[in-house]
């Protein structure tokens, strides 16, 4: 490991805007810190690092290419799609993420949405701040159906360690549970109770549909038109995963004609989404800005993870390599 090692982080502001510090990457070499980097200066800021340091920064690779001093990547993400990962595999250069930092956080915040879509929290308070509790002829009042979890259905697609995670909490409320995934491996053993079926019946049978499966070519445009009509009237969507699993205007129809009861949705395909996204203004649809992953806990151990992958990548032995080099 080198003092003079140049660590360039090309978009580090939704990982630390301030609150956290950089000093595990910074005692590891010379840091250069940007908020941002725009495609104009991509080029540049690349041309003299040692180890790249991205989250949704793209690298292709000619940029890869440009960069001849790189000894590795390292993902400020579990996600390694914005790096052409083979690309830097035919120069022997490691890309590295980190596959577990957020996984109780995420599973939290798909119990927020839900929460949200059942009970209405943030919508009632809004209305008792408006003065209309203060005015109103009785104790209580409710827009719409408050739901209970207990004795729903949560069918929960992709069961890794965040689908997994929101099983236990589901089980923790009462409800029934049900899985599906594409490996035939054995549960581990702590793994909630739960029964794996097919998507069809899954889809057919849960109160609740969460998604936590793995964007590729199987899974982009998972829950379509098709797969919604295959859903129980009235179910609620959770996606805390990746936006191109739901086809979008697909669900906004299914929401205005009320084919389901809710959506709660922290990732789109386009983020940030343009102002006309058919979902800004579907009744019954909870959108976060992609923050499930952002709690501050979360985030500390995100860039003590990322520098103990720099850290490797500089002392010649890589850990968390997703691009099968190094």
């Amino acid at each position: 490991m080198s003092a003079s090692a140049r660590l360039v982080v090309l978009d580090g502001f939704t990982t630390n805007p301030g609150d956290l510090s950089w000093e595990p990457l910074a005692c590891l070499g010379q840091l250069e810190l940007h908020d941002r980097t725009p495609a104009d200066l991509l080029r540049e800021r690349v041309a003299g690092a040692d180890v790249l340091i991205t989250n949704k920064t793209h690298l292709s690779a000619e940029l890869i290419a440009a960069a001849p001093r790189l000894r590795g990547i390292a993902m400020l993400s579990t996600g390694h799609d914005v790096v052409d990962g083979a690309a830097a595999r035919r120069r022997g250069l490691p890309l590295c993420n980190v596959p577990e930092y957020g996984t109780a956080s995420v599973a939290q915040a798909v119990f927020a949405l839900l929460l949200e879509l059942t009970n209405r929290t943030g919508h009632h308070a809004a209305t008792v701040r408006a003065g209309r509790w203060s005015a109103g002829p009785d104790f209580a009042y409710w827009d719409g159906s408050l739901t209970e979890l207990a004795g729903q259905t949560l069918g929960i697609v992709g069961l890794g360690r965040i689908g997994l995670a929101v099983a236990r909490i589901g089980d923790a409320f009462g409800m029934r549970l049900l899985g599906h995934r594409r490996s035939t491996a054995p549960l581990p053993p702590q793994a909630p109770p739960l029964r794996l079926v097919d998507l069809h019946t899954l889809l057919a049978s849960s109160d609740v549909v969460s998604l936590h499966c793995p964007l590729n070519a199987s899974t982009s445009g998972l829950i379509d038109a098709e797969r919604i009509a295959q859903m129980k009237p009235g179910a609620l969507l959770i996606n805390t995963g990746r936006g191109p699993l739901v086809q979008e205007a697909d669900l906004a129809r299914a929401l205005w004609e009320g084919r389901l009861a809710g959506a709660g949705l922290d990732v789109l395909s386009v983020e940030p989404p343009a102002a006309d996204h058919p979902l800004l203004h579907a009744p019954n649809c909870v959108i976060t800005p992609h923050i499930a992953w952002a709690t501050r806990q979360a985030r500390q151990r995100l860039i003590t993870e990322v520098a103990a992958n720099v850290a490797a990548i500089l002392a010649g032995a890589p850990r968390n390599v997703v691009n099968g080099s190094g």
